[in-house]
């Protein structure tokens, strides 16, 4: 039988959501917690790979077991055993043909910015000056909505043989603490939300015209464009199914 797993962690501490030889994950935790509670070795498939740094404050995984489990039960004896930096949303049984990953439509981030030091957001956010043109940067946005081969914003080979997504949505939110911006789009190559903030940041302080940023979509290489932000401002906020 096949279960659905919702939950959400801080990255702060882990080398993103995939188990990785000597390093500390999410999928890890959850794993260890499932198979201790089950009694069998449990596999977990997420819905994407987190960097190292970056946070979910919505992920979804699936797993298959022998069992017939009581989910709630399921949930609330997960929720002790993984630590305080995973919060378990809920356990489901789902269709055998689901997908933590394949079945999902669309994925959404938000990174967030903010402009002065707060010790209490230093692990979610990261410090700009407040010295950029959100308006154009919002006007920037608009030519990344639709299908376009985001060469440009990855980092080394893509994982389908291409660099083709679909954006859905893609937009500033500001005020005078901080901003956030918040993309939507049917796939994601690695590193590229971050590739795009950072080149957004460039436009935001008059570093890359309009016009450049056209030509990065269209067929730029990755050197064209911005440096990639630190990952502790990402957070994955929403899958779609």
């Amino acid at each position: 039988m096949r279960y659905r797993l919702d939950l959400q962690y801080d990255g702060t501490d882990f080398h993103g959501w995939q188990i990785q030889p000597n390093a500390h994950s999410v999928e890890a935790e959850i794993e260890k917690a499932l198979s201790t509670i089950l009694r069998e070795t449990i596999d977990c498939l997420g819905c994407g790979r987190t960097d190292t740094g970056v946070h979910a404050s919505f992920f979804t995984a699936h797993f298959d077991s022998s069992q017939h489990v009581d989910c709630e039960q399921l949930a609330y004896k997960l929720r002790h055993l993984v630590p305080e930096t995973i919060g378990i949303l809920g356990v489901s049984l789902v269709e055998d043909d689901f997908h933590a990953r394949f079945s999902a439509l669309s994925r959404s981030y938000v990174y967030r910015l903010q402009y002065q030091n707060n010790p209490f957001n230093r692990h979610f956010c990261h410090l700009v000056k407040p010295d950029l043109d959100i308006q154009l940067m919002n006007e920037s946005c608009k030519d990344l909505i639709g299908e376009h081969e985001f060469s440009a914003f990855c980092k080394g080979a893509p994982s389908s043989n291409h660099y083709r997504c679909t954006v859905l949505q893609a937009y500033w939110v500001s005020d005078n603490i901080g901003a956030e911006f918040h993309i939507s789009a049917n796939r994601f190559l690695r590193n590229m939300v971050r590739a795009i903030v950072g080149t957004q940041l460039e436009i935001g302080r008059g570093k890359l015209t309009l016009d450049k940023h056209r030509e990065l979509i269209l067929g730029g290489t990755r050197s064209e464009a911005g440096m990639s932000v630190p990952a502790k401002g990402l957070t994955l906020c929403e899958v779609v199914y």
